[in-house]
């Protein structure tokens, strides 16, 4: 890290973590709190300008203007050229259906392969197996035993046959990284597109679809400090092509061809408000920076300060002798995120994630909305493992704690 992270300033911007004081927010993976920033653009969408958009009053025309601001906004999130490839929606596994259901009507038997992980979550891949009613063909790219998918594995799965790579940036429940970059360079020298699930990579490092050069990517603001909201984004002249459902006023173009219906514009609001933040830390971090440039320095710190703390947690695990899964040294921290999934021995999952609530923190048990993942680490679907997701609120105090309160169910 260039410069020390700043984490009692970035902890202030947080209201909800003074007010659950003592309770530690460790279970992010499945929802992280919001900055103030993003609550005040929340309830002033709601107060001021909560009316449908597409009016001719100013009011109306105030919700017209933000929501092509926070098109812009997350299209330079994402590096993105244009925001009219940025599409608005409720999550991103209504997302994933959209576009599957789009692909499925384009499937011919010279190219009617999909390739899988059972590394992701179940949403980025039983959305593509319904496909198999419109002729498609599976096969799995397999992650290997030490929790990551290797883009080697995956070359000779491809063929002229293949249509379509769908893979997650970072798993969720394993917080594994992929090489998306490798992943897409491959897809393409054999003419497939390849499709990215990026809700669990948003919070933890720079998203970046023109290096990826992925074909879609899909996101979730919840996890990235935002509402619970969802969008697409893909190249222009791949949504373009998508046969996707619209009522027939509606012009068949990107963004308007894949927003049916109204999606809740004050989540928009807040997500755009997200983005705000992140160029707000990255602007603390280097005033002199453009705005693509304090996304990317933000979210590099974030990423250095996070590597801090996923090598400390792993020791803590390592102390007490638990079962990690996936990237277990403490040394490979480049190769995750801070969420780590794990067991101890001799004690059931349930058990010590209550036995942790008991104490102030928040954790998770269970298969993660990953079952084949839990099958392939040999796992029961009505136990799993032990979840414990970091990001950059949480400090090395929490972390020292939290291996207390876990030494004393071991002993």
């Amino acid at each position: 890290m260039p410069v020390e992270f700043p984490i009692e300033a970035v902890r202030a911007r947080f209201p909800a973590l003074k007010r659950a004081e003592p309770f530690v927010y460790f279970d992010n993976a499945a929802g992280a709190q919001l900055p103030q920033n993003v609550l005040d653009a929340v309830a002033g969408h709601l107060l001021d300008i909560n009316v449908q958009r597409g009016g001719r009053y100013e009011k109306s025309r105030a919700v017209d203007r933000m929501i092509l601001s926070a098109r812009e906004k997350v299209a330079a999130w994402l590096n993105a050229n244009d925001p009219s490839e940025v599409a608005f929606g409720m999550n991103a596994t209504s997302f994933i259906r959209l576009v599957s259901l789009a692909i499925g009507q384009t499937i011919e038997p010279a190219r009617n392969r999909f390739i899988l992980t059972d590394l992701d979550h179940e949403a980025n891949i039983a959305t593509w197996l319904v496909l198999e009613r419109f002729g498609a063909e599976f096969a799995w790219w397999k992650m290997r035993g030490d929790g990551r998918l290797h883009v080697e594995d995956l070359l000779p799965l491809l063929s002229e046959q293949t249509k379509l790579v769908a893979c997650t940036a970072v798993s969720h429940a394993l917080g594994s990284l992929v090489d998306v970059a490798a992943a897409a360079r491959a897809a393409h020298s054999a003419g497939a597109e390849l499709f990215l699930d990026a809700v669990h990579y948003g919070p933890h490092a720079p998203i970046n679809v023109a290096a990826w050069d992925c074909d879609y990517l899909v996101c979730s603001g919840y996890k990235a400090f935002a509402p619970h909201m969802g969008f697409l984004w893909g190249k222009r002249e791949k949504l373009k092509a998508l046969p996707t459902f619209r009522e027939s006023f509606i012009p068949d173009a990107p963004p308007y061809k894949i927003e049916a219906g109204t999606f809740i514009f004050e989540n928009v609001a807040g997500m755009s408000a997200a983005v705000d933040y992140f160029e707000a830390l990255g602007r603390d971090l280097d005033p002199s920076n453009t705005q693509r440039g304090t996304i990317e320095g933000a979210m590099a710190a974030i990423r250095g300060y996070e590597q801090v703390l996923a090598r400390r947690m792993l020791e803590i695990l390592s102390d007490v002798d638990a079962i990690v899964y996936g990237v277990y040294d403490p040394s490979e921290v480049d190769r995750r995120v801070p969420t780590i999934c794990f067991n101890l021995p001799r004690s059931r999952p349930a058990e010590v994630v209550e036995r942790m609530a008991e104490v102030g923190f928040g954790i998770r048990d269970g298969h993660m909305y990953a079952p084949r993942l839990m099958d392939r680490l040999g796992l029961a679907l009505d136990s799993g493992a032990i979840r414990v997701s970091l990001v950059h609120y949480n400090t090395l105090d929490e972390i020292e704690r939290f291996g207390e309160a876990l030494r004393k169910i071991v002993h």
